[in-house]
């Protein structure tokens, strides 16, 4: 998934020098949402794995 999103960055990036205003703004909330959704589960998966690591000892 934080592929896609910088996949969706670069495309932002590239649009926004060639002056498609349009595509760059909705390529760049595309690029934000996903980096937030893949930092929102990094951080789920990590207590979760934390919990199961101290149920383990």
């Amino acid at each position: 998934m934080l592929k896609w999103a910088v996949i969706f960055f670069l495309i932002s990036v590239v649009a926004g020098l060639m002056g498609f205003t349009g595509i760059a703004v909705g390529a760049a909330q595309i690029a934000k949402v996903l980096f937030f959704i893949c930092i929102t589960l990094f951080l789920i998966f990590l207590v979760i794995g934390l919990l199961a690591a101290r149920k383990l000892r």
